[in-house]
């Protein structure tokens, strides 16, 4: 189930790590287009401002002209002067003089109608009044801007306040902040324009209007409004995708190659062993020790098994040997010095007779370090020294002076040592003389030869010998058989364990095997 998890998550994790950067330089991109329209936007639109103050700075400089002018008013004179003046502004189209709110000439010379001075808009920075809206005959019905400064008045054509290089997808207007219009180029919905300069953004400036982009620059009670469908920035898009997205089909790349860097280490025997480590999944099972002269449990071999979280079993042959390789296999250690400990507790100090064997490895005996690991778990237990057996095989003798240094150590502390599988790795009789042990145990294999014809057959007594003769406790694994039992007790072997007493149970099966196993030896006596 955990592996079905993680590879669901895994996978995921890979999608999103495929699509999320691809998304992410889409809208990038998207947000870059943008961007740069919105930018341009913002320039045409801060282009037709400075383009209408320099128009109202340009009737304002011609209309100056006239202060200090000194000529007949309305005379042939007077009125070459204001034709002069015209003609030399670029931003003027005519100029009248005004007495008592009427226009009495222009620079085409007297008015036969009386023409009253339209109401004012607004007044610019310069002081001038502005009206708005102005048609007057001059212009063909053409709507103008009337500036008035003192008795004069300036006519501006209204495409002056927008005469500038525009896009023709991109709308132009220019009017005051109460709304009135000074001036508009390619035709724009002014409606809608309005309801862009009167909607909160976020950004004053720049903003979006339902299908259309647009931006507002507001100056000295003046507004520019430039609109552009946003169909416009697909150019753009496309640009700055052929940018982007290289960079987004690589980031996915490398996030999916991550995912799946990760999910091999995960799933990978050391991955999930490390996994285990660090969930405590392991639990330690007890195969009962017997005398074999009177069939009295005396003690247990504790056995380690890893539990997955859906119950499953891991048998220990299929994980120590990588636990050993890797380091591991001394938390796993400690973990069962810990379940021993919590497990077998009231049992060990109510009963001073048993005691439980825990293996240790290579590391642990070349190290010594399970010894203060032992020294802890084992402090205000009630739990004796003595009831502890240590068993390492013999591979943990390599190096022979940490081995004997650790040894020397334990049984000085109290805890019994004893030679495990031995006749399998790369034992000699120097092993059996060099350590200072206490029991050694047979391996299976050459129990099983018990009986046989095997070529092996004969060296399980060898064995035998040399323990007796080392005055070594002997310990015989994998008894099977009464056969092997009745072999084995003739020859004064002392303890044995094996399936013919029992398997190894978990503590609560143990601790009622070992009741029921004094309980009927008490019987029988």
């Amino acid at each position: 189930m955990h592996r079905i998890w993680v590879i669901i998550l895994a996978t995921l994790a890979a999608l999103i790590g495929a699509v999320g950067p691809i998304a992410l330089t889409l809208h990038l991109s998207l947000t870059r287009a943008t961007s740069v329209e919105e930018q341009r936007l913002q320039y045409f639109a801060q282009r037709a401002l400075e383009r209408t103050n320099m128009t109202f700075r340009g009737a304002n400089a011609a209309l100056n002209k006239f202060d200090y002018m000194n000529v007949a008013l309305c005379s042939e004179e007077h009125i070459r002067q204001m034709r002069m003046v015209t003609v030399t502004s670029r931003n003027v189209d005519d100029i009248g003089y005004v007495e008592n709110g009427a226009l009495k000439c222009t620079a085409g010379g007297l008015t036969h109608k009386k023409i009253k001075q339209a109401p004012v808009d607004f007044t610019t920075q310069d002081g001038i009044s502005v009206s708005l809206g102005t048609t007057p005959e001059v212009s063909g019905g053409k709507s103008m801007a009337a500036l008035y400064h003192n008795s004069y008045v300036a006519l501006i054509d209204s495409e002056r306040f927008t005469d500038i290089i525009l896009d023709p997808t991109i709308q132009l207007v220019v009017q005051t902040s109460n709304g009135k219009l000074l001036g508009a180029l390619n035709d724009p919905n002014l409606a809608r324009i309005n309801t862009m300069i009167n909607t909160p953004t976020k950004r004053e400036n720049r903003a979006y209007g339902g299908d259309h982009l647009f931006a507002v620059v507001r100056d000295a009670g003046l507004v520019a409004v430039a609109v552009e469908p946003h169909s416009n920035i697909l150019g753009q898009l496309q640009r700055e995708r052929m940018v982007l997205l290289p960079f987004g089909f690589l980031m996915a790349a490398f996030i999916v190659g991550i995912v799946i860097w990760v999910l091999r280490r995960r799933l990978s025997p050391l991955g999930e062993l490390k996994i285990a480590v660090e969930r405590r999944e392991f639990v330690v099972y007890y195969q009962p020790i017997v005398k074999l002269s009177t069939g009295l449990c005396i003690g247990a071999e504790a056995l380690v098994r890893w539990q997955h979280p859906d119950g499953s079993m891991t048998r220990p042959d299929l994980f120590i040997p990588l636990a050993e390789e890797s380091g591991l296999i001394l938390p796993i250690t400690d973990q069962v010095i810990a379940a021993v400990v919590r497990d077998m507790k009231k049992c060990l100090a109510s009963n001073s007779g048993l005691h439980i064997a825990i293996n240790l490895s290579a590391q642990d005996i070349k190290t010594g370090r399970v010894l203060a690991v032992l020294e802890s778990a084992l402090r205000d237990t009630g739990i004796k020294p003595k009831q502890i057996w240590l068993e390492a095989t013999e591979r943990g003798f390599m190096d022979i002076e940490a081995a004997r240094t650790t040894i020397c150590r334990a049984r000085t502390m109290g805890f019994a040592v004893a030679i495990d599988d031995f006749g399998t790795g790369y034992s000699s009789l120097s092993y059996l003389l060099g350590f200072p042990l206490d029991a050694l145990k047979i391996d299976k294999s050459f129990i099983d030869t018990i009986g046989t014809d095997s070529a092996t057959s004969s060296v399980t007594p060898h064995i035998i010998g040399m323990a007796k003769t080392l005055q070594l406790d002997i310990i015989a694994e994998g008894i099977e058989t009464q056969e092997q039992a009745d072999y084995l007790l003739a020859r004064e072997v002392e303890y044995g364990q094996g399936w013919l007493f029992a398997k190894a149970l978990p503590a609560e099966e143990f601790l009622n095997f070992y009741r029921r196993n004094q309980a009927s030896k008490v019987e029988a006596v």
